[in-house]
């Protein structure tokens, strides 16, 4: 803990509801709920049936792994982190947390969340979330991110983790149903985070973090959007090709992927030499809306027929 910290007078019930919200911020809240509710849906659209309270202590599982990985995230960039606008005020950087703490509590968590999904749901599932949490760690944030511009395109296969987990949750299996969704959130996320790292990119410049835009440059990087964007629209269809969902989802898919490919395009031709545009951050909060939106249509469809 800082010094000013250590030495500033602080009420101390303001200072427990402080500690506990910086806690919580240390998971990655924003980052856990799409993907608690990806794993939801993976869990919702499964053949079969589970007890409400099962299927509950599942989700929790999957919402304690991501927030585990996100906090062993931030303890092991805790240093960039403190370098970037966007990162700079996380609990770590600013003392609100010690580095020790952080890991400690982190590693309890993930330990907790395989532990239980393992002994209360079933081993395969608990198997799926310690392989996500993994690779999250030491595939995507310790070997990856700073090594190669590709560490969305590999990594991000560890966001597209949780919708298996939710099926295999309910069959104790894995089919090619929730790998088709798998791969739906894996090629979503490039176009989703390189939109991002465009608005951002002299944080990551500073930072020395090797992303797109700052290895490739700021036209490649609309190009590889662009590209991602239109490999993924055709794959949104595959579950209508087998019969995950039917014509109440093919529509939506077919309207958000049109919106989608719009944003793709207006980032495509955005001519501004400033990467902090707003045709990148718009793109960026679409895309989060898009997904929401695509997996809500999923469980509609599944619902009505």
């Amino acid at each position: 803990m800082s010094a000013s910290l250590s030495t500033e007078k602080i009420d101390p019930t303001s200072w427990y509801d402080s500690r506990v919200s910086d806690y919580i911020s240390l998971l990655k809240p924003r980052v856990m709920s799409l993907v608690v509710f990806s794993g939801f849906a993976g869990l919702y659209l499964a053949p079969g049936t589970i007890h409400p309270f099962i299927a509950f202590i599942a989700i929790l599982c999957i919402a304690l792994g991501s927030g585990a990985s996100g906090a062993i995230n931030m303890w092991y960039e805790r240093r960039t982190d403190s370098l970037m606008k966007r990162t700079r005020t996380r609990p770590i950087p600013t003392g609100k947390i010690s580095p020790e703490n952080a890991i400690e509590f982190a590693v309890i968590l993930a330990f907790a969340s395989v532990f239980i999904m393992g002994i209360a749901v079933n081993y395969m599932a608990a198997f799926l979330l310690l392989l996500a949490i993994v690779y999250y760690v030491f595939v995507y944030t310790i070997w990856l991110k700073p090594r190669t511009p590709q560490n969305i395109v590999i990594g991000g296969a560890a966001g597209a983790f949780p919708p298996v987990i939710g099926w295999a949750a309910v069959t104790g299996n894995v089919t090619i149903e929730p790998i088709i969704l798998f791969a739906i959130i894996f090629m979503w996320t490039p176009p989703h985070f390189w939109a991002l790292s465009l608005y951002r990119c002299e944080d990551y410049k500073k930072a020395g973090i090797p992303m797109l835009p700052v290895v490739a440059g700021v036209e490649e990087t609309k190009k590889q959007i662009l590209f991602y964007t239109m490999l993924l629209v055709p794959l949104t269809f595959v579950p209508v090709g087998f019969d995950i969902c039917g014509i109440i989802y093919a529509i939506s898919a077919a309207i958000l992927g049109i919106i989608f490919i719009y944003h793709a395009i207006k980032v495509y031709l955005d001519n501004k030499k400033n990467t902090a545009s707003k045709t990148s951050i718009n793109m960026f909060k679409y895309s989060v809306i898009y997904l929401f939106l695509l997996f809500t249509m999923m469980m509609v469809d599944h619902a009505a027929r």
